[in-house]
């Protein structure tokens, strides 16, 4: 199963992983001496763990641990673009033999210096900051990289997967009762919401079959790349992050997330368009391609969030919070109105 939809969960917990383990880890393979391990209970997979390590030089690390599925280019492809001069982006640190991450039993451990920012969900960006945005975006989509590096990125192949499994989701919720208070309000919200969801993956079906037969070109997109996946720095700069998503295809994977409403309320979607495109430049965008994407997001957060909450049960923080996220997917101004502007937009109404 592909993770690149998976981004809109949070690890709010910790790995079940002593901090030790994790210092020792630095120590011999980075030769840095931690004096301080802070987990940060940031990122949206659960998949993902990241802390901030101190080091007794006075130095500053930001750790990230990857479990299960790891896809190599998601360290490959922000050092090259970094040793290319792209703007925007932090490069992992080599460990002491010249690898870019560390293997720590079922993780894989990946370093970078430590910027003291925040995040697009926890600042707004200024229209200057957006304009940023948009030319370190365009950088990374003309950026050139190695053809051993490409080959092995996924390409786009407009799957029903996840449609079939929000289907399965729809389904249980119409049948089955659930104990679990977290559980019985997503199935509630399922019920509720049925229409609008059955809509989304009827417009996904429809513009992914017709996509899938067009001569489309294909370029390296970042496939998250929504305000949580950018770091303001204290100065102002702005920093593209979280490459574990990389996938090739059209622009408008990337593109979708500009005014699409995935800000929730803070979204105001003509100013961010004026403002990126700005710094990004003229782009005729597909209209097709950016309907496909911004309803398949919706479906497949809407899977996501199903396998991750009715799937599983206790009380982690995690489940009530993911809940919190896909309920506001379908407030006014969320992403489901947008999903449905683009939608009409591309002629596809049902």
């Amino acid at each position: 199963m592909t993770e690149h939809w998976r981004k809109s969960r949070t690890m709010l917990e910790k790995p079940d992983l002593a901090d030790v383990v994790i210092t020792n880890c630095l120590r011999e393979t980075y030769d840095v001496h931690v004096s301080a391990l802070i987990f940060l209970p940031l990122g949206a997979d659960r998949n993902t763990a990241v802390y901030r390590a101190d080091a007794a030089s006075g130095a500053r690390y930001f750790v990230k641990l990857r479990r299960g599925a790891f896809d190599t280019t998601s360290v490959l492809v922000p050092t090259h673009l970094h040793e290319q001069g792209v703007t925007g982006i932090i490069a992992p640190i080599r460990t002491a033999v010249e690898r870019l991450y560390a293997d720590l039993g079922e993780f894989r451990v990946m370093v970078f210096p430590f910027i003291d920012g925040r995040d697009g969900w926890e600042v707004d960006l200024s229209d200057r900051q957006w304009g940023e945005f948009g030319r370190a975006l365009r950088s990374f989509h003309a950026a050139a990289l190695p053809a051993e590096v490409l080959t092995q990125i996924e390409r786009e192949r407009f799957s029903s997967e996840w449609r079939d499994q929000v289907r399965r989701f729809l389904v249980r919720a119409a049948v089955e009762s659930f104990a679990d208070p977290v559980s019985a309000e997503l199935a509630a919200l399922l019920r509720d919401r049925r229409a609008a969801i059955t809509r989304l993956i009827a417009c996904a079906e429809r513009l992914g079959s017709s996509l899938s037969r067009r001569e489309l070109p294909f370029i390296l997109c970042h496939a998250d790349i929504h305000v949580g996946n950018l770091l303001i720095a204290p100065e102002g700069t702005v920093y593209l992050v979280d490459w574990d998503t990389l996938t090739l295809a059209p622009r408008e994977r990337d593109l979708m997330f500009i005014g699409g409403g995935l800000n929730g309320a803070k979204s105001d979607a003509d100013r961010e368009m004026r403002c990126f495109y700005e710094g990004y430049g003229a782009v005729e965008i597909d209209a097709a391609a950016l309907a496909y994407y911004r309803c398949e997001r919706i479906v497949q957060d809407v899977a996501a969030y199903c396998e991750q909450i009715l799937l599983t049960a206790g009380g982690s923080a995690d489940r009530p919070e993911g809940l919190r996220q896909l309920r506001s997917q379908f407030e006014p101004g969320g992403g489901v109105e947008y999903a449905f502007r683009a939608a009409s937009a591309a002629g596809c109404s049902s």
